[in-house]
């Protein structure tokens, strides 16, 4: 799906990208009635107020949900209407396209951290990232800021290469809330132990790649071994959205970027804004090659 705002009308247009849009009007229609009322509740949910509903409303949008979309529909019978729990491609960041889900932003200063998102082609994205060894305040403070320039660009994971610190350290928070602190996930030295077989493709992006976004391919579930903050050993299984940033940002600890793993057809969609994140580069660091 895609949801675009429609300001003017300060209201939602719900259009759903699929191969075969005369069918699944027709299956929505004859399901839901006709869409009186869409809006966003919340940057995490796609509210839908249909005029009628049955039980197959469910199995229909576990078929169409959004791309990213971790968990399926939610439905408050007493109004008719469906919660459609939506992550869109927002993460690492992953940004999203759609407007429900807030876009990746360029914070400029940032209270309480010197700390900025490094952007492509800038070498510290591709250069080795060294193992830590040290356990220190030094390595929580790092974590601390890294999370404040996550959500202030409104992402949901960063590694420390995309700060200029070429370390292997990440940190994310699938929620996205600063709010939601519980959820946040600091990893010291990760590494995956075992995969999937099985893999999907969804729509990612990232903060150190502004405006652009395509469709990756990623392991389902991964089991990682890693230390926390205090260099505790830890083991964990992460799987759907979770796996999928965890994996975004384990790349990037290998100084290999999400778009080393985009489709072709994306590939050669997002290229005009490679060529302009190049061009920036060279005028802000003439004297840093850039590394493609």
């Amino acid at each position: 799906w895609s949801v675009h705002r429609c300001t003017a009308l300060s209201s939602f247009l719900w259009t759903v990208c699929v191969s075969s849009p005369t069918r699944i009007a027709s299956n929505v229609n004859h399901l839901l009635g006709p869409l009186s009322f869409v809006s966003a509740p919340s940057p995490k949910y796609l509210k839908i107020h249909a005029s009628r509903a049955t039980g197959a409303v469910k199995d229909l949008f576990a078929d169409l949900r959004p791309r990213g979309c971790r968990s399926g529909l939610h439905h408050d019978s007493k109004s008719s209407s469906f919660y459609v729990q939506n992550h869109g491609a927002k993460a690492f960041c992953m940004s999203s396209s759609s407007a429900i889900v807030e876009e990746e932003v360029d914070p400029g200063d940032i209270p309480g951290t010197s700390l900025r998102v490094l952007k492509y082609p800038h070498p510290q994205l591709r250069a080795a990232d060294e193992e830590i060894t040290t356990f220190d305040d030094d390595l929580k403070k790092v974590a601390k800021e890294m999370f404040m320039v996550m959500y202030a660009c409104k992402g949901v994971g960063l590694a420390a290469p995309q700060v200029g610190i070429n370390k292997r350290l990440m940190v994310f928070n699938p929620e996205g809330d600063a709010k939601k602190w519980l959820k946040e996930i600091s990893l010291v030295n990760p590494r995956i132990v075992e995969t999937s077989e099985s893999t999907d493709v969804e729509l990612e992006g990232c903060l150190s790649f502004p405006n652009m976004q395509g469709s990756v391919r990623r392991y389902k579930w991964i089991k990682v071994e890693a230390y926390d903050l205090k260099g505790k050993k830890i083991k964990k299984k992460f799987e759907g959205w979770e796996a999928r940033v965890f994996q975004h940002e384990y790349d990037h600890l290998d100084g290999r970027l999400y778009i080393d793993r985009l489709e072709a057809d994306d590939l050669s969609k997002v290229q005009p804004v490679l060529d302009s994140l190049i061009t920036t580069h060279s005028q802000l660091f003439p004297d840093l090659p850039p590394a493609l």
